[in-house]
């Protein structure tokens, strides 16, 4: 990309422009600016671009614009690996139609109801956006046409291979036109992705690009989790524990910028704003009054804040996750200039989790969760930043001037209402002025009571080595134990489809499974513990709710105890433990996980497909529940009936 280009560049509807600056896009991204004119020209595209790039909207934006309204079918075709993300992309559909009359979008995925997707799939749709084990539910059951689909798109399709999803992938292709367009985005470029590139593209255009390095390790980074209607509560304690010279208030939209400038000026915050619609005379005089110091707060829109260029920056405030993880380096890089130190907080809603997540998986950082400042503690703290102030003001000396209305407060007042006097003490002069100082301080009367936000059960938990090196875990392990095990009928893929969909961590860093009757064990890096705790705990695996908790200390002999136990009420035999590449006697199964071949399920004897509907296929394994995908999920031929001699004690890792 020779330049930096405006969406207004592109050839896309007056419609389409309005929701994009309604969502805060000020400019394309360096995948954007690559991949949509290629896309509305109609060629195959493969990106190589990671979550946090805006490739969503790299292909949302020129798909919308390409699809017909007056056709009533289904046009375009979206395939996300997890839940999550088919349903974080059908939001960005839905914002960017917001001007386009007649256009659709429905999500489809497990563990929602699916009368609820017959449905909505009865009326018009234009676009469907789905995990492939639910698109091939749909299309079975005669629910999901695709004889119109004009556009197919493959949204991180190397999780989506590394999940098992690969021969799925195959006959959602085989089921669309062959005159269509396909349009691929992974993180990665392995060999298989390469494949499906050379067989179902034509003459695919190549964009990739290359992720920065984050290098500010000075800066202090931090979020604070808050509902969207309380960040501005929690953005004026923060400021105010930290009392900085001068700090700067990062913003996604000119909407936000210029709403959240009027509402801290009424809280009596020296706040001004900075973005795109102000002239460069605006722009010159807002800057010269932050260097000078008449104003503390700046808030600013990304594309406005380029042209900053201060040194005493001492704190910087992400009042919305930024939509693109550079954006979040450049963000944070207005402090700690000069070989200073500096801060970054980020107030991060609950919608936007997924967002931190991406930018500390793919900037290599880590943001430490903190506390959101009580009122009690911006009290404590307004009178020490005070209490120091006076005491310097003391140490300098020069206050004769004040003496003389001292001495006036000091003399005999008369109390009109009781006719009788007193004598008025030197420290209830200090504390009158104290009172009157403190009290009149910003907001004050406008602080409110936040209501906290409801953690999951184990989202509190901090694993280190400590805390599980007696747990039977390998090192650098965390060893879980859940409530369900072979009496739910899961198996070992239902667990790592599970935890890696709903985690959104690769299927292959899962550890040793130990299966029995009631409960099983599973080990996960201790990198992912905290993240697997908290969303685990509030998921189901196989339509079957979960706990989930760290395992207690076990001694082999307590293992074997343990097995017998389990043995002597299960036919089947003990617990069952499993291990990449073990061949488990009677089935002649082969479990491997393999994210070269794409490879999930099993081989040989058993008649399930790689990433087939069972519930490890990372969308079923949750919620086989409704319909004919749960009966699937059980009965695929002989792989069921051997479902018995599979637990036959073998190990299984879900490494290679």
């Amino acid at each position: 990309m020779e330049e930096t280009k405006t969406f207004a560049e592109f050839a896309i509807s007056e419609e389409l422009l309005q929701a994009i600056g309604d969502m805060g896009f000020e400019e394309p991204t360096p995948i954007q600016a690559m991949a949509i004119p290629q896309i509305l020209d109609g060629k195959d595209v493969t990106g190589q671009a990671q979550t946090g790039t805006g490739k969503t909207a790299a292909f949302g934006i020129p798909i919308i614009e390409r699809l017909d309204p007056d056709n009533k079918n289904v046009q375009a075709l979206v395939l996300s690996p997890t839940r999550e993300l088919a349903i974080q992309t059908a939001e960005e559909f839905s914002r960017l139609m917001k001007y386009k009359k007649g256009l659709n979008v429905v999500p489809i995925y497990g563990g929602q109801p699916i009368e609820r997707q017959l449905r909505a799939l009865k009326g018009t749709v234009q676009v469907v956006i789905g995990t492939p084990g639910r698109v091939i539910d749909h299309i079975k059951r005669g629910t999901l046409h695709l004889d119109s689909v004009t556009m197919f798109i493959l949204d991180e399709a190397d999780q989506m291979l590394d999940m098992g999803f690969r021969e799925d992938i195959e006959d959602i292709f085989r089921d669309t036109p062959k005159d269509r367009q396909t349009i691929l985005f992974s993180a990665t470029m392995p060999q298989p992705i390469l494949d499906i590139t050379r067989r179902f593209q034509r003459d695919p255009q190549f964009v990739k690009i290359t992720r920065k390095e984050l290098t500010v390790p000075q800066i202090e980074q931090t979020y604070i989790e808050v509902r969207e209607r309380d960040k501005l509560e929690a953005l004026c304690r923060t400021l105010d524990m930290n009392n900085p010279e001068l700090a700067l208030v990062f913003c996604n939209t000119k909407r936000t910028v210029d709403d959240l400038m009027s509402r801290m000026q009424a809280r009596g915050y020296f706040v001004e704003a900075l973005h795109g619609d102000m002239k460069q005379q605006q722009r010159d005089r807002v800057m010269a009054r932050f260097r000078s110091g008449s104003i503390d707060v700046l808030i600013a829109t990304d594309v406005a804040a380029r042209g900053i260029d201060v040194d005493d920056v001492d704190i910087v405030f992400n009042y919305d996750v930024p939509q693109d993880v550079e954006y979040y380096v450049h963000r944070i890089g207005r402090t700690a200039r000069a070989g200073r130190t500096g801060k970054s907080v980020t107030f991060v809603a609950p919608r936007e989790i997924y967002k931190l997540r991406d930018i500390q998986r793919y900037a290599k950082i880590q943001i430490a969760k903190t506390p959101l400042p009580t009122l009690d503690d911006v009290a404590e703290m307004k009178q020490q930043i005070f209490l120091d102030k006076v005491r310097d003001i003391m140490a300098a000396g020069n206050l004769e001037l004040y003496l003389p209305l001292v001495e006036q407060l000091l003399e005999t007042e008369t109390d009109v209402d009781s006719e009788s006097t007193s004598e008025i003490t030197s420290i209830q002069v200090a504390a009158a002025l104290l009172k009157m100082h403190l009290d009149s301080g910003k907001n004050a009367a406008q602080s409110e009571e936040i209501k906290p936000l409801q953690p999951s059960p184990s989202s509190s938990e901090t694993f280190t080595p400590g805390t599980v090196e007696n747990s039977g875990a390998e090192p650098g392990m965390v060893r879980f134990r859940i409530s369900l095990g072979k009496n739910q009928q899961i198996r070992p893929k239902d667990i790592v489809g599970a935890f890696a969909g709903e985690c959104d961590i690769p299927g292959s860093s899962i550890g040793r499974i130990d299966l029995y009757n009631n409960y099983s064990y599973v080990d996960v890096p201790l990198e992912h513990a905290n993240l697997v705790a908290e969303v685990m705990g509030s998921k189901t695996i196989r339509g079957q709710e979960l706990e989930i908790s760290i395992a207690a200390p076990r001694t082999p002999e307590e293992e074997e105890r343990e097995r017998d136990r389990d043995r002597s009420g299960d036919r089947r035999g003990g617990s069952s433990g499993y291990r990449s590449g073990d061949r488990n006697s009677g089935s002649g199964e082969r479990r491997s996980y393999n994210n070269n071949r794409g490879s999930y399920g099993s081989r040989g004897g058993s008649n399930y497909r790689s990433g087939d509907r069972s519930s490890g296929s990372g969308e079923r394994r949750s919620y086989g529940n409704s319909g004919s995908s749960d009966r699937r999920s059980f009965s695929r031929g002989s792989g069921d009936r051997s479902s018995s001699r599979r637990d036959s004690g073998h190990g299984f890792y879900g490494r290679d």
